[in-house]
């Protein structure tokens, strides 16, 4: 297919060299323009296919600090004015639907399956450890299994249905899980007790804090989440991306590490390793998924990113802007600061509320 291409001209802004070691791939509407290592321009039928190869700049062809095309989207873009109301009263609609159907098939203990559910996993063994490992390994489980087919799957049945299949079956499991954590997080061995000495509250409430940012990126787009945009893979490069490509493991292990410190038994720390481990898999098998879909696109995004955090910086593969702070000032980055500080007092609520549940 090669032996195809055809010499295109070059546009004044594209004549220079690109700085990385990898060919880039920019996206004009369906047609995949490659630009070789020496700047050459070629149109090449091998990559028209997207869900092998995709790479995706601005329009204008904006460049990254270092000099390279961005390849990937960027992250936290959400302009109001591209808004439209109905999206979003379909979205207030659709989870209102959702969380009355969760509630009465699974949270309400005179109509749902969840308690049946719980005790089922509770008659494993008596150790609240255990338990507490088996609910977030069949959770784990089942997202990242449907994680792994979604390629398959969103063939099979489509976009919105098969992200409806998956939070069907994922978040029931998930609000097992948090409710039995809540639960029983004060049972089992106590393994350390800090909690009256000075300065340990302000740093458990700071490292939570500050996980809800890399926890975020996942889910820029609620209408996606809830089905109502078509949902996407999307392939993020600016904001928190430049820090660790994998920010929600990142937010997961502070997160744990700040709840296990603050509670110092063996449940919490059960929990932890649990977490931590589905979502150091969650790293293997998200790379490997982005891989399939995107190709060179993602080997280029890669060369430029760490898994751990601030690596590529240190190293020099990352370079941030000087404003690099505009990256987070955005609408969906200070809506995720509100919610945080709101969950944070909202933390006695839902503690009675799980406890409601005798789960």
């Amino acid at each position: 297919m090669a032996s195809s291409s055809l010499l295109l001209s070059i546009p004044v802004s594209l004549t220079r060299k690109p700085t990385s070691l990898h060919p880039i791939f920019l996206r004009k509407d369906s047609t995949f323009l490659r630009v070789g290592n020496k700047g050459e321009l070629f149109r090449s039928m091998e990559y028209v296919d997207c869900r092998r190869t995709f790479a995706r700049a601005s329009t204008d062809g904006e460049t990254d600090v270092a000099g390279d095309l961005l390849i990937g989207e960027k992250s936290a873009e959400f302009n109001l004015g591209k808004q439209k109301i109905t999206s979003w009263i379909y979205f207030g609609v659709v989870l209102g639907v959702v969380l009355v159907v969760l509630n009465v098939v699974w949270i309400d203990n005179l109509t749902g399956f969840g308690k049946d559910f719980v005790d089922a996993v509770g008659s494993v063994s008596e150790s609240h450890e255990i338990v507490m490992l088996l609910l977030i390994l069949i959770f784990a489980a089942i997202h990242s299994g449907l994680a792994s087919l979604r390629d398959a799957g969103e063939k099979l049945i489509g976009e919105r249905a098969f992200r409806v299949l998956f939070a069907g079956l994922s978040l029931p499991l998930a609000v097992s899980t948090i409710v039995y954590f809540i639960n029983h997080r004060y049972d089992g061995v106590q393994l350390w007790e800090v909690q009256g000495v000075a300065g340990v509250h302000e740093l458990v409430w700071i490292s939570n804090f500050i996980s809800f940012f890399f926890l975020y990126p996942s889910t820029f787009n609620l209408l996606e989440v809830a089905a109502v945009d078509k949902p996407k893979m999307h392939l993020w490069e600016t904001g928190i991306i430049r820090i660790t490509r994998h920010p929600q493991m990142v937010g997961q292990v502070i997160w744990c590490l700040a709840h296990t410190l603050w509670i110092g038994n063996s449940v919490a720390l059960a929990a932890s390793v649990g977490l931590i481990g589905h979502h150091l898999f969650g790293v293997w098998n998200g790379d490997r998924r982005l891989a399939i879909r995107y190709g060179e696109a993602f080997e280029v995004l890669k060369s430029r990113t760490s898994v751990l955090p601030f690596a590529a910086i240190l190293d020099g593969r990352q370079k941030l802007p000087q404003d690099y702070y505009k990256e987070f000032i955005k609408l969906p980055y200070i809506v995720i600061t509100v919610l945080t500080l709101g969950a944070y007092f909202a933390h006695p609520l839902m503690q009675a509320g799980s406890y409601g549940l005798h789960w």
